[in-house]
């Protein structure tokens, strides 16, 4: 039986080994053919800004790990629209596509998934 995960993200892209650790459950989760989501609160919009610079940082660009999401069937990416306008971004300034979620309407999003999974 299929169900249907949402994997929340709030911290950068570089802050520590976080994002690296969440994109391998979410890699997991998608190989055992379940329908994962990912919704990017806070800082977690960096994950998708375009022209992420990682050579001096001893990380994975995760721009770059998040492009190969499709190829798991990873293709449901929602960020939070005043999460974007309060760092001065806009959805255009990210890597991928993204469908945008007003913060008024977050918690009845979130109530719409079996699996809740937020770092």
């Amino acid at each position: 039986m299929t169900k249907h995960f949402l994997f929340v993200l709030r911290k950068p892209s570089y802050d520590g080994i976080y994002a690296q650790e969440m994109l391998d459950i979410i890699l997991t989760t998608a190989a055992f053919e379940q329908e994962v989501n990912i919704l990017l609160l806070d800082d977690a919009i960096f994950h998708l800004k375009a022209n992420q610079n990682a050579q001096n940082s001893s990380y994975k660009n995760t721009a770059t790990l998040f492009e190969i999401l499709p190829t798991m069937d990873i293709n449901s990416i929602f960020v939070e629209t005043e999460s974007l306008e309060e760092r001065g971004l806009n959805a255009e300034m990210l890597t991928q596509s993204v469908q945008l979620k007003s913060r008024t309407t977050i918690a009845d999003f979130i109530a719409q998934f079996d699996v809740v999974f937020a770092g």
